[in-house]
């Protein structure tokens, strides 16, 4: 193989990866039952570069992440719309809005709601980025109720529940 051509396939090959790399598609929600509030607390981190693109294509090409108040607020409300938590009984569980932030290479978006009294399970919906690509993967910690427990929003998955019970 002639240099140019071992320089052309090293290139393709590194820059098939930096895209790759760029572009993770993936984000980690918690669920947090705090014993100290009584709140169960909620907060989502997306990779800033996926919520730039994410933004631009759902609000249109001037959407700005990283300078832009409105578009953070934007993509936080669009976060919120697609999260939700339903009781034992599969009733909704009103959430409040809290808050978000930029900080660093993560984009975060927080949550939270009153315990209610008697929550054998916990059913959730984390629809997030996974109506503009259907290769999302959104990935939740419950914690603060027994073991730490870890749901996976992959494919056509759209519920799925976690057993509160303590044993």
């Amino acid at each position: 193989m002639s240099k140019f051509v071992k320089l052309l396939v090293g290139t393709l090959l590194f820059t098939a990866f930096s895209l790759c790399a760029h572009q993770q598609k993936t984000s980690i929600s918690t669920v947090l039952f705090n014993p100290r509030t009584n709140n169960i607390e909620i907060m989502h981190r997306f990779r800033v570069h996926d919520a730039e693109h994410a933004a631009k294509e759902i609000f249109g090409k001037d959407a700005d992440m990283i300078d832009s108040e409105s578009t953070q607020k934007q993509f936080s409300n669009y976060v919120n719309e697609r999260f939700s938590l339903f009781d034992s009984q599969q009733q909704p569980i009103e959430l409040k809005v809290v808050g978000h932030e930029l900080e660093g290479n993560f984009f975060w978006v927080y949550q939270e709601t009153t315990q209610p009294t008697k929550l054998e399970n916990l059913t959730i919906r984390h629809d997030a980025l996974r109506d503009l690509w259907p290769e999302q993967v959104n990935t939740i910690n419950v914690e603060g109720k027994g073991k730490l427990q870890t749901l996976t929003f992959a494919d056509s998955v759209e519920l799925l529940e976690v057993s509160l019970k303590q044993h």
